[in-house]
Formats: structure tokens, C-alpha cells, sequence
């Protein structure tokens, strides 16, 4: 296991930053509590340069500037996996801009690899295996037991050598500066609050409910945050989404009707029943004129033509999805096609100035997206 320091103080910190800031690329990740807690937040930072690891314990730091400075310096490589749960929470917590950031997962993408897990990747370039079981304990319990430690090292111990090993696979096939726009557009990501209301927003299916449903929907969903922050749980461990869907269109009016439809579990009835109904009552009762609309997307009509287009399209990627040995989805979405399949660039300048597509997207497919338009 490649040595490592444990930083619990604002001292340490700056002291291990200046020593990790020698050094032109760094592997980087985080373990947080989204399992466990309301708010998530993050419960340790992990960082190897190629000599050794540093365990950085965010509950004992109060002054993060010296680590914020290294990730926001264009001089050294941040090497992460699958890095936009880590961009997010380190934006929500610090503020932080990556720059220089290298996504072994991304970069996997334009490699047809279609086995990404950062457990797969080091077991078929290591031959390392990673337990995954670590993934869903709880990483804001102290003090952290010696098998967690070992694997928080292992998870950033390989990626400086996993970056060579890519970078020099890329760079072969001539991607390494498709990958690297990539890894900038992720590096932008930025933390969304999904604590907001109205809470209906970010439920996928709420879009197809009428409005007397949606006011319902609203108020279970209002319930359910209130429970999970009093208990301090992830919403998924009070109730599902599915479940919240199922009494706001079926509209309960007994606790039996409840149970006879499995909208909830025996479990889930006793403690949140009552609680539930009185929610389905107030959004029953709320005035017409106050109720919630789910907010309409005005999209163009397909016309025969526009659809034959969407057709043609998408039959060139599946062709150019197998001469790339890329997936079909990442190397272009099906928004995407939409979208030029509606506005019909005829030109490369047409193109540009829609800016749907980035500039490898172009590079990979623009003649043909016009030639079959």
C-alpha cells in the first residue's frame, strides 16, 4: 500500500499542499455520506502524488484555501474517476475550480472501454481488487477502521499511473484532445440544490400529472423533507419516489387503501401513514386557482420530414458509432439530433452557430451530420 499521511489540521494541510504542489500531477477523490445523511457532505479527501498519499479529514480543517489553490492551479494535473460527483461537492463546499482535470472515466469512453469502474480498471491494468462493499459504508464515522483506510489509499494510489497508461492509448488514436475538451466541459459542472422547491421539479413522471395531482405530489414531497432532515436520512430511506407518484394519482382516502394498493410498506404505513394522509388532504383542498403547474417545454412539431431526418440520423451514428468503437449515446445524444434535424445546417459555419456540438463532435462527425441532412 503506497505510504500515507493523515491531515487533521489547518497546519498539516497547507504544509502537505506545499509539498503536493512540487509535483506536475496528482490523483484526487473523495468518500461522502449521500447514503446515509439529509445533506451529504463530504467525509474525507484522498490524494497520492507519486511518492505518497495524503488522508485529509475534512472535519478537523477549518481553512481549505491551500488545497482550493492546488486544484485551481493550471500547472498540475488532477487525475480523477468519474469526476462529477467530486466537481459538485467540492464547489458546494469550497468554491472550488478544478483546472487541469483528468477523468480516467471519460477518457475510457473515447477508448470503447465498456467495463469503466474504477474496480474493473484496476483489476484489468493492476490486477488489484477492490472490495466493493466500502462504497456504501459510512464514511463520517470516527474513527475510520484500518480496512476503510486501506481502501481510501487504494482508490487513488493507481490513478497517476491509469493516466499514463490512457493518455498514451489517446494520443495513439488521436483523441487525447477530444478527451481533454471533455474533461473542461465536466471541470464547469457546478453544485445544484435539489432541497428546493417545488420539490415536484426533479420527480421524474411529475410531467405527465394533472394539476390537482401535482399539489399532492407536492405536499408528500414537502413531508418527506421534513422527516429526512429531522432524521438526518437520504429521502430514499423514508420513502420512494414511486411510492409519493403512486398516492398522489391513486389519492388515498384511508390508511387500508393504502396498504391494499402496496403504495407504501406495512413498515412505512405505521410510521408515516397519518402523516400522509393528512398531506393528500391538503393538497385536496387547496384552491384551484392555487394550484402547481408543471412548467411546459413549448417544442417545435415534428414534421414528416423532420422525423425522417431524426431517422437518417440516428441510423449514421449507429454506423459511425461501430467505425469509432464509441458508445452511440456519448458520442452523440439524442437531444442533439433532435436539434439539427430541426434547424437543418446546411453549412459548417450553420453548425458552429448552432452550438450544440463540441468541437471534437464536429471533428468526429460534421461532414457526415451534412451529408445525410
Amino acid at each position: 500500500m503506497l505510504q500515507f499521511t493523515f491531515i487533521e489540521s489547518d497546519a498539516a494541510l497547507a504544509d502537505a499542499c506545499a509539498q503536493m504542489s512540487k509535483y506536475p500531477i496528482i490523483g484526487v477523490d473523495l468518500e461522502a455520506d449521500s447514503m446515509h445523511s439529509f445533506k451529504e457532505k463530504i467525509c474525507l479527501i484522498q490524494i497520492a502524488t507519486n511518492d505518497e498519499a495524503f488522508l485529509v479529514d475534512p472535519f478537523t480543517i477549518d481553512n481549505f484555501s491551500p488545497f482550493v489553490d492546488v486544484l485551481e492551479n493550471p500547472d498540475i494535473i488532477k487525475v480523477f474517476h468519474g469526476a462529477d460527483f467530486d466537481v459538485r461537492s467540492l464547489d458546494r463546499e469550497m468554491g472550488a475550480r478544478i483546472n487541469n482535470l483528468f477523468d480516467t472515466e471519460i477518457a475510457c469512453r473515447f477508448l470503447n472501454v465498456r467495463e469503466r469502474g474504477l474496480a474493473a480498471l484496476l483489476k484489468d491494468h493492476f490486477d488489484v481488487h477492490v472490495d466493493k462493499k466500502f462504497q456504501k459504508q459510512d464514511w463520517s464515522k470516527r474513527p475510520l477502521k484500518s480496512d476503510m483506510v486501506a481502501y481510501s489509499v487504494g482508490d487513488v494510489a493507481y490513478l497517476i499511473a491509469l493516466h499514463g497508461i490512457l493518455v498514451k492509448r489517446l494520443a495513439a488514436i488521436g483523441r487525447l484532445h477530444w478527451a481533454a475538451e471533455e474533461f473542461e466541459a465536466q471541470a464547469r459542472v457546478r453544485y445544484e440544490n435539489n432541497h428546493a422547491p417545488p420539490f415536484f421539479r426533479k420527480i421524474k413522471g411529475a410531467g405527465k400529472l394533472d394539476n390537482r395531482s401535482l399539489a399532492v405530489l407536492e405536499n408528500l414531497l414537502t413531508l418527506r423533507m421534513d422527516l429526512a432532515e429531522k432524521k438526518d436520512v437520504p429521502l430514499f430511506k423514508i420513502m420512494s419516489n414511486q411510492s409519493l407518484l403512486a398516492m398522489a394519482t391513486g389519492r388515498p382516502r384511508s390508511l387500508d387503501e393504502i396498504k391494499e394498493n402496496k403504495m407504501l410498506s406495512p413498515r412505512q404505513v405505521q410510521m408515516f401513514g397519518h402523516l400522509c394522509r393528512q398531506a393528500i388532504d391538503r393538497g385536496m383542498a387547496l384552491p384551484h386557482k392555487d394550484l402547481p403547474a408543471y412548467p411546459k417545454t413549448v417544442m417545435p412539431r415534428k414534421t414528416p420530414e423532420v422525423m425522417a431526418r431524426i431517422t437518417a440520423l440516428k441510423k449514421m451514428r449507429e454506423k459511425k458509432s461501430e467505425s469509432l468503437g464509441m458508445e452511440p449515446g456519448f458520442l452523440i445524444n439524442n437531444a442533439t439530433i433532435t436539434a439539427l434535424a430541426q434547424e437543418k445546417p446546411v453549412t459548417h459555419a450553420d453548425l458552429d452557430a448552432m452550438g450544440v456540438l463540441r468541437n471534437w463532435q464536429k471533428e468526429a462527425l460534421g461532414d457526415t451530420i451534412l451529408k445525410t441532412l
